[in-house]
């Protein structure tokens, strides 16, 4: 009788665009985090050791950070938000879904050349000067996120545009819905290139980094993370934001590749 009084307030108070107050009930819910799929790895690890220390396990959502910003602008039940840019945390921002003091930006990752495992392709420095088009083949393609949309197809338009080679390469791009799937086009041998993060290229066996794009030739890859406004009084969701982004998950985030900011 007691949770369905509190399923009932909470109903009420999500209709009038009210929170909950933070209490034992709130902090017994499992909070559900939206993030980017380069998150992955990192995030259920950290999920896992959450739930060892006796928590509810966290729910993932995993996609391009511009599918889950347009589902929470829709209504989507997120209690957290981290995306794999800050473009698309500044639109859920501006839409007021985002406690603003809780937004932080505290990871970063690097954009990488990748080709299947068992390519001829060698290890090279990226410049200006590098003919892509010519690792490519004739026929070939460059699998990466759809720069429309998603942020590492972002990150890959801003390189390709930085080296002189947008134009002849845009119309050669395997335009993946987001980073994972756009790896799995290069692992399968589907594309003999792809543009990705350090951090899913070193979880994959099937694809093999053969250069690193120079930081001055796209903006820093940023992760911000933020609690959700439905979340402000979600006692749950503001612990595990806490514990994602404190100085305990950094060896993890370091361990799956990323760097630490400021850290």
């Amino acid at each position: 009788m007691r949770r369905r009084l509190l399923l009932r307030v909470s109903a009420l108070c999500l209709a009038l665009g009210l929170s909950l107050p933070p209490g034992p009930a709130r902090a017994a819910e499992a909070p559900t985090v939206f993030a980017a799929a380069s998150l992955t790895d990192a995030l259920k690890a950290l999920g896992e050791q959450w739930q060892a220390r006796g928590h509810p396990a966290p729910r993932f959502s995993f996609a391009a950070s511009s599918v889950l910003a347009r589902q929470m602008e829709q209504g989507a039940p997120a209690d957290i938000f981290a995306s794999a840019d800050e473009p698309w945390m500044d639109y859920v921002q501006q839409r007021q879904l985002v406690v603003d003091d809780t937004r932080v930006s505290f990871i970063a990752n690097t954009l990488v050349l990748v080709a299947p495992a068992d390519s001829p392709a060698r290890p090279l420095t990226l410049t200006r000067d590098t003919n892509l088009a010519g690792l490519l083949g004739p026929g070939g393609r460059i699998a990466t996120g759809d720069p429309s949309n998603v942020p590492a197809g972002r990150y890959a338009q801003a390189a390709l545009t930085w080296m002189g080679q947008w134009g002849s390469l845009s119309p050669r791009l395997a335009r993946a819905d987001n980073v994972r799937s756009a790896l799995l086009l290069v692992e399968r041998g589907e594309a003999p290139l792809g543009i990705v993060y350090a951090t899913d290229a070193a979880a994959s066996p099937g694809v093999k980094v053969i250069a690193t794009f120079p930081p001055e030739s796209h903006p820093p890859v940023t992760y911000p993370f933020a609690l959700a406004r439905r979340a402000a009084g979600h006692a749950g969701a503001r612990g595990f934001l806490a514990f994602i982004t404190g100085s305990e998950a950094a060896e993890t985030y370091r361990r799956f590749g990323f760097m630490m900011r400021g850290r």
